[in-house]
């Protein structure tokens, strides 16, 4: 079961969003890469608003997937501040329960 989750929640700049949603979409070949990441979802929130949630079964996982190319990815964006409205706050949370296929 996977014990261990991220939650990264995102604001476009105005007029960014689908700039925003593309790089969204274009990390999922990555993630999909990374053994350790058991789900990954990238969602919509609201018009400007976005977030990340993924999850893992150790923390092993997580901090390989926070330490791997979307994150550094993403923290270029930031670097470059073109496209987040502000610094994503990075929120580590504990699982109780979830269902997954398999």
């Amino acid at each position: 079961m996977s014990k261990y989750a991220l939650y990264v929640p995102l604001e476009a700049q105005p007029g960014k969003e689908k700039q925003l949603a593309e790089f969204l979409r274009s990390a999922l070949p990555i993630v999909n890469d990374e053994v350790g990441t058991i789900s990954w979802f990238a969602v919509q929130e609201g018009p400007s608003r976005f977030a990340i949630f993924d999850t893992f079964d150790d923390e092993d996982g997580r901090r390989a997937h926070l330490e791997g190319k979307v994150a550094a990815a993403l923290m270029e964006k930031v670097k470059a501040g073109d496209l987040l409205a502000n610094v994503p706050e990075i929120i580590k949370l504990d699982v109780l329960a979830h269902k997954l296929p398999g």
